[in-house]
């Protein structure tokens, strides 16, 4: 049988009474999740519940057993002591001092089942132009959602203190509110802002502002992204009839300067959680005259896919331009890289379709203790060392002043009038594996961070790091490297390679290659077209054309174009390769300090701003 993991909690109420916990619907879930989990697990609980069988013959749990006397056991059990219950003629309970034991681990794990569910508090509440008032709707949340954690505890306090015989010494102030807060709003859309067949999306409600209870740990059913996105150039939304539109809730993003309408079924809320880490929530006073760039749908019945393996997601591209992205319900995409790396698809297709560069790789602005400054980029695909190398840059303290991301994953590249070449990013945090991190860093950062899977093999964080308009500006590039994780640094191979030829250098990194470092599905020594997956290789002859055009704008203005060997991938050389790239490149440009005094991306600023 299957439970839902899900749980959502009217943020409209004041929580204030035990009897709201004790008589809400949560708790006879959790109730009958658990007498399904003794029955076919065989446990010790068997014995207690049998206490209540109602129905021996049916096979449905809320039929088979009296439910409703177990909630008002723990009803009277909240205000009396098991003793006084048991010598009371006034219930009509079976005696409970013999289950004592029994009845306290049963309040102990309902309390532990409900904490492991993803718990949303959601709020309709009109989105207001004042921020004043927008403030004080959302501490009006957060004093609900924290009334209700208080409640919960005190609702298991008290009930326990009741069963059991023995002094609570030590009190545990755990999470047991609502994980995120959502406050919604629907939206009266002007006609030239609507997509065309899209009326379900204009049904539903859309996200306004998102309020997160740290720390914030979900469990999702996957830790793998799997395979391609399929592109289809022809329209799909005229076929997608959402009937049960109080399901979804609709997060409308910046992904750089193009607007995406994230269309989430409740069943990946947590993932949808997610996208305050990492993305720039558009201005939900404007919306309704803006039409969206691109649409994802994420959670729809796989019925809905003419071929089965479609749901794994799949873009089809509408006749006005607009990109819709379909994600299918299932639990192999229960992972956030389904919801990061399409809603970046969707942007690399835009991109390509303006005549630019998509870039799947890393930017950093590089401030020596000399005070030059250095814009970084690493090109590469998940594991080829980008992150790493760039935390390695961060740790050599006595030349290096500080490391700012500007780009964690994902990038786009323009060509200005004067011909430079320059940078904009995608996203306002990053989402990492916690083994690529500093040691301890993902836990100084907790109170912001979000946390999937922590307690597996490509456990990840969501982790902010930078602001909206700090990643939409345009920012320099001095150093384009592709990031080389499979080869031995080695008399054949230096550190640091750069690249005099367009078509050598066109060919390093269109080949994409890497050792897979475990992050998706592949392994061992892998190709993927200019190391982008997501949408490179979607428009490949479109694709080939930019890229050969921005190499040549690179190489004319002054961008050194080549090869960073980080050897992540090398046994042995998981942490040590990276320290090496990146003590390498600090002394080039020590070495190269004079030369390159017209990197400073200060200058840069200056005439671009």
């Amino acid at each position: 049988m299957l439970f839902e993991r899900t749980k959502i909690i009217p943020g409209e109420v004041s929580y204030t009474n035990i009897a709201q916990i004790l008589n809400s619907k949560y708790l006879r879930e959790l109730i009958i999740e658990l007498i399904n989990d003794a029955e076919e697990s065989h446990s010790s609980f068997q014995s207690f519940f049998q206490l209540f069988l109602k129905n021996p013959e049916k096979t449905d749990i809320a039929e088979k057993y009296d439910i409703e006397q177990i909630v008002q056991l723990l009803l009277a059990i909240s205000a009396n002591t098991l003793q006084s219950l048991d010598a009371s003629s006034y219930f009509s309970f079976p005696k409970l001092v013999p289950y004592r034991q029994i009845l306290t681990l049963f309040i102990e794990n309902t309390f532990n089942l409900w904490r492991s569910k993803h718990r949303f508090m959601i709020k309709k509440d009109p989105f207001s132009e004042n921020p004043k008032t927008r403030i004080h709707k959302q501490i009006t949340l957060v004093k609900n959602n924290y009334d209700l954690k208080s409640l919960v505890l005190e609702t298991y306090r008290q009930i326990l203190i009741n069963v059991s015989d023995k002094r609570t010494k030590i009190l545990r102030q755990l999470p047991s509110g609502a994980q995120a807060n959502f406050i919604l709003d629907k939206i009266d859309f002007e006609p030239q802002a609507k997509i065309h067949n899209a009326d379900f999306i204009y049904n539903m409600y859309f996200v306004w502002s998102i309020i997160l209870e740290p720390p914030v740990i979900f469990y999702t059913r996957s830790n793998k992204r799997s395979g391609l996105f399929k592109v289809v150039d022809k329209p799909i939304l005229h076929k997608v009839d959402i009937k049960n539109t109080d399901e979804w809730l609709v997060f409308p993003i910046y992904v750089h300067t193009k607007l995406i309408y994230v269309v989430v079924h409740k069943e990946y809320f947590a993932l949808a959680a997610g996208l305050a880490n990492l993305f720039e929530f558009a201005n939900f006073g404007t919306l309704n005259s803006d039409k969206p760039d691109g649409i994802y749908i994420f959670g729809i019945d796989k019925s809905f896919f003419e071929n089965e393996k479609d749901f794994n997601g799949i873009i089809y591209h509408e006749d006005d331009g607009t990109y819709v992205g379909l994600v299918g319900n299932d639990p192999s995409v229960d992972y956030f890289g389904y919801m990061k790396k399409m809603i970046l698809t969707i942007h690399n297709l835009l991109v390509i379709d303006e005549g630019r560069l998509p870039i799947h790789g890393a930017l950093a602005e590089v401030k020596l203790r000399d005070k030059t400054s250095y814009n970084i980029m690493l090109v590469g695909d998940s594991g080829a060392g980008k992150s790493e190398t760039i935390e390695a840059l961060n740790r050599i303290r006595e030349q290096v002043s500080e490391v700012n991301i500007i780009i964690d994953d994902m990038g786009s590249l323009d060509i200005l009038e004067d011909g430079t070449v320059v940078a904009y990013g995608t996203e306002t945090g990053a989402f990492v594996r916690l083994d690529d991190l500093q040691p301890g860093y993902a836990y100084s950062t907790m109170d912001r961070s979000i946390f999937m899977n922590p307690h597996e093999t490509n456990a990840r964080v969501i982790v902010p790091y930078s602001n909206y308009e700090e990643i939409i500006k345009p920012t320099k590039i001095d150093f384009f490297f592709y990031a080389n994780n499979y080869e031995p640094v080695d008399e054949n191979h230096e550190v640091i390679e750069f690249f005099e030829d367009i078509d050598k250098a066109l060919k390093v990194f269109s080949s994409g290659t890497r050792i897979a470092k475990g992050t998706t599905s592949e392994k061992g020594l892998t190709h993927s077209y200019f190391a982008n997956p997501f949408g490179a290789v979607q428009r490949k002859d479109k694709h080939e054309k930019i890229a050969r055009k921005y190499m040549e704008a690179m190489m004319e203005n002054g961008v050194k174009v080549g090869t960073l060997r980080t050897q992540l991938g090398i046994n042995g050389f998981e942490e040590e390769g990276p320290m090496i790239a990146a003590k390498t490149l600090l002394n080039y440009l020590k070495t190269n300090n004079q030369n390159n005094k017209d990197f400073r991306n200060e200058d840069f600023l200056k005439v671009s701003l």
